[in-house]
């Protein structure tokens, strides 16, 4: 039976952040349900592009539309293998949502397999599921994940980080870390 993850996302998610992930967990065979607050099926929601140009920070163009594929109010937790929490600007106004807090608790409660990459840490410090726990983030976010009373690394934006059910890495050139990653804690094995 097929693997079914629910993909977290909103207005102004990172574009590679929400695409690569729907696409290539969709290429093995992976159910994706891409889910935003307040979004129907069939609704789109804008991303955004986040590159370096020698500022101090990223610069965010407007990327392309995203579509969502499942309800938000539909949503039944139990239901899903994994959890994958995308990052941009949507992760800071999407964790003000009661009932994404609740989603990411319940994979925590119940240990099921959680991947967060980029600012989407910051949906996993407002549910306050990071106490004791080792991870990465944008550097940004750092400081909040250590707020949350757990630890952050600061690694290479390829890598990736797995502390027990949790996988995260700092941004989006880490896709094939967190990806190869998320699947061994799925229980995926992909053979040449």
């Amino acid at each position: 039976m097929a693997k079914r993850i629910l993909l977290l996302v909103g207005d102004y998610v990172e574009d590679y952040e929400a695409m690569v992930p729907f696409q290539a967990m969709g290429s093995i065979g992976i159910e994706v349900d891409a889910v935003a607050p307040d979004r129907k099926k069939g609704e789109v929601i804008p991303t955004a592009v986040h590159d370096f140009t020698g500022d101090h920070t990223y610069k965010e163009l407007r990327g392309h539309n995203f579509a969502i594929n499942k309800s938000f109010d539909e949503i039944n937790p139990d239901e899903y293998d994994g959890l994958y929490i995308a990052g941009g600007r949507s992760a800071e106004y999407i964790r003000l949502n009661k009932r994404v807090l609740e989603i990411v608790q319940h994979f925590f409660e119940k240990n099921k397999p959680v991947a967060a990459i980029c600012h989407g840490i910051q949906v996993l410090t407002a549910a306050k599921v990071l106490k004791d726990r080792t991870l990465t983030a944008y550097v940004a976010v750092g400081p909040d994940i250590e707020l949350a009373g757990g630890t952050w690394k600061n690694i290479p934006a390829d890598q990736s980080i797995i502390d027990d059910n949790l996988v995260t890495s700092p941004a989006w050139p880490g896709h094939q870390a967190i990806l190869r990653d998320f699947y061994k804690l799925l229980g995926i094995t992909i053979s040449l």
